[in-house]
């Protein structure tokens, strides 16, 4: 028997993956989005082979199509009937200082992290306010706690701006409606793969998505995860001076 259903966004490697994996081995059905369907293929037969009874979904998506979005989410809901939970996870790393000729890039993570992340915010409350309930999930970062310099800075401001998409839905207080907002410190993905494998505090992928997964499941309203060392710098970085907090980026 199911223990439910949820739509994961960026499904097709890294934290989306993961959660995938780890959402299937506690009993979910899912529906995955992400535009590379061959990778979520083979991640749909690891899953089928692990889970037999796990009924999954896959749909080719990109985030910044605004009409596939709700087509996609749409279509999921119908196709199960119900959708319990929506994960907006689909993000992009890409990005440069302000005025160093990276436009392109720079509006490109924000198109996909924050319009994205609106899209696919605007298709799960349609789904949840017709069906009375829901749990809608953000993933932002730890770097959405304050501004980032150079190629930090507008990928911080996207995930600052996911979290606050999220309080304000917690502030109308929609009947039958819990939003979770998870902040990752240093998870291993593709995302960061060029990162230095000995980066103080960075933990693997299966680890860090644990971590994301308990949380998400307790419905945590926010979680800085992993608790350790994640939880006591968020609460430090909200309050040092910026001279400190540009040092930690």
């Amino acid at each position: 028997m199911s223990k439910g259903t949820i739509i994961v966004t960026g499904a097709s490697a890294g934290l989306g993956a993961e959660m995938a994996r780890q959402f299937a081995a506690l009993g979910y059905d899912l529906g995955l989005c992400a535009r590379r369907t061959e990778r979520m293929a083979a991640l749909k037969d690891e899953i089928s082979a692990a889970h037999p009874d796990r009924r999954v979904v896959l749909r080719a998506l990109d985030v910044t199509d605004d009409e596939a979005v709700f087509r996609v989410f749409g279509e999921i809901a119908a196709e199960f009937g119900t959708v319990d939970r929506v994960i907006v996870n689909a993000g992009l790393g890409k990005g440069a200082a302000l005025g160093k000729g990276r436009f392109d890039a720079n509006r490109q993570t924000a198109m996909t992290n924050f319009v994205g992340a609106l899209a696919q915010s605007e298709a799960a409350m349609e789904i949840f306010r017709e069906q009375g309930r829901g749990h809608l999930v953000m993933v932002s970062s730890m770097s959405a706690l304050r501004g980032m310099r150079k190629a930090m800075t507008v990928y911080a401001a996207t995930k600052a701006g996911v979290a606050a998409i999220a309080e304000g839905l917690r502030s109308e207080r929609v009947p039958g409606l819990d939003v979770s907002v998870v902040y990752p410190g240093y998870i291993r993905s593709e995302m960061n793969e060029h990162v230095a494998q000995r980066t103080r505090f960075m933990v693997d992928t299966e680890t860090g998505v644990r971590a994301m997964v308990a949380a998400i499941e307790k419905r945590r309203v926010r979680a800085y995860v992993p608790a350790w060392p994640w939880a006591p710098i968020g609460f430090l970085m909200k309050r040092l001076p910026l001279s400190v907090v540009r040092k930690l980026a």
